[in-house]
């Protein structure tokens, strides 16, 4: 059988409903908390970092979120083959199953679980409370004390004693009485919900008041060994402490952290506070490396591609360059036609072939769409038809004159003939 000395079980399936809607939809130990952490990751944290390395995470409402969470307990180095983290959620059983109907029920329905480690003590935990606190400072005490149970406790106002369970302890931190939330508090010693018990002690207690309805640490365990007479401690804690249970507290909580000098410090280096996160540090690799080699060639291949591209670009803005001086030359060639045209030279005409044979020649070398063919086409033609008006104006005028001189000629033989017979 394995055995540990001592082993922890984390209480975190409350629903928190007095934190309206941040809990409407998970349970409250997954609740954000400080940017990147949830609630239950200080607890677990304390867990590790105060040497318990087994903990049993009692889970019901809503526990999806919270379940991938945890996951194997990789962050908070509890992925362990004997311990680590273990998620235990109710279960049904042959007879008399049900959900967990209050704390120390959860833990009596796990009472197999614990068994399995065979521990000297137990640690009880509550999975929505931010503070740090070292577990081992507090079983030193327990052991140094002889005592059965142990409680962990922290001095409050007292107009808000009346919210905890209050401690009434001797000079020697011993426990004579104990109040569950009274109206007049006798203490500011205000319960912790942290509690370590001896394994005995802590079985007996479960079995002996396994039939009471909402079985309860609060409101059964502890009056039953207190009656008992069962050596009671209550070890004090003057560390930071926050009871995150309604909207104001939370909100309070999340402000302090932004504090030019925070009185709870998430960074401390010999106590870290261990979460799941989605976010990796980068990666080196170094160039002799298959890795390194292959990012190099797929550097090589981009760097190449953008060469390529900028190439072709400016390929294709010299040959729009290109086109427009061609047109622009078509254009003013055309003009200088149509001038000549109107001045009625034959040789003009030559020319202007000669100039729209040369224009076609340069714009097949430099590459001229069909566009500025039609148009040299058409300044051609254009050209011709104002030669063969010409032609004919200068025809018709000559054939006029002709005609008229031929008429007088014959008029005049006419009368010199007439004349002549006379």
């Amino acid at each position: 059988m394995v055995k540990k000395e001592m082993i922890a079980m984390l209480l975190a399936g409350g629903q928190g409903s007095r934190l309206g809607v941040l809990t409407s939809k998970v349970a409250k130990p997954a609740v954000s908390f400080g940017s990147k952490y949830r609630i239950i990751d200080f607890p677990l944290s304390n867990c590790i970092n105060s040497g318990v390395d087994t903990v049993g995470v009692l889970t019901q409402y809503q526990p999806l979120r919270l379940n991938t969470h945890i996951g194997i307990g990789i962050p908070w180095d509890l992925d362990r083959n004997i311990g680590g983290v273990t998620v235990l959620p109710p279960y049904e059983k042959s007879a008399n199953s049900e959900w967990y109907t209050g704390t120390a029920n959860a833990i009596y329905q796990n009472i197999d679980y614990m068994e399995t480690f065979n521990p000297d003590y137990v640690l009880i935990l509550s999975g929505d409370h931010i503070y740090k606190m070292d577990y081992e400072v507090m079983l030193d005490f327990h052991k140094q004390n002889g005592a059965e149970v142990t409680i962990a406790v922290m001095p409050v106002p007292m107009e808000e004693a009346k919210r905890f369970g209050i401690m009434i302890t001797d000079e020697n931190r011993r426990i004579t009485d104990f109040e569950e939330k009274p109206a007049n508090p006798r203490s500011n010693l205000a319960s912790m919900g942290i509690y370590i018990f001896n394994w005995k002690t802590l079985k007996e207690a479960l079995l002996a008041n396994a039939e009471q309805p909402g079985l309860d640490f609060g409101k059964h365990l502890i009056p039953y060994c207190h009656k008992k007479d069962a050596p009671l401690y209550a070890y004090e804690f003057n560390g930071y402490w926050k009871d995150v249970g309604t909207l104001h507290s939370f909100w309070e909580a999340n402000m302090e952290l932004i504090d030019i000098v925070p009185e709870f410090n998430l960074y401390e280096e010999y106590w870290k506070i261990y979460t799941k996160s989605e976010i990796l540090p980068p990666q080196y690799m170094s160039s002799d490396s298959v890795g390194g080699q292959n990012v190099k060639n797929e550097q090589r291949t981009q760097n190449e591609q953008k060469v390529q591209n900028t190439q072709n670009t400016h390929t294709v803005q010299n040959v729009s360059s290109t086109n427009t001086s061609v047109q622009n030359s078509s254009a003013q060639s055309t003009s200088s036609q149509r001038q000549g045209g109107n001045a009625g030279s034959s040789n003009n005409t030559n020319n202007n072939r000669s100039n729209t044979n040369n224009n076609y020649g340069g714009g097949n070398n430099n590459g001229v769409n069909g566009r500025q063919q039609r148009q040299n086409n058409r300044g051609e033609n254009q050209q011709r038809q104002n030669n063969n008006r010409y032609d004919n104006r200068s025809d018709n005028r000559f054939d006029n004159r002709n005609d008229n001189r031929n008429d007088n000629r014959n008029d005049s033989r006419n009368d010199n003939r007439s004349e002549s017979r006379g």
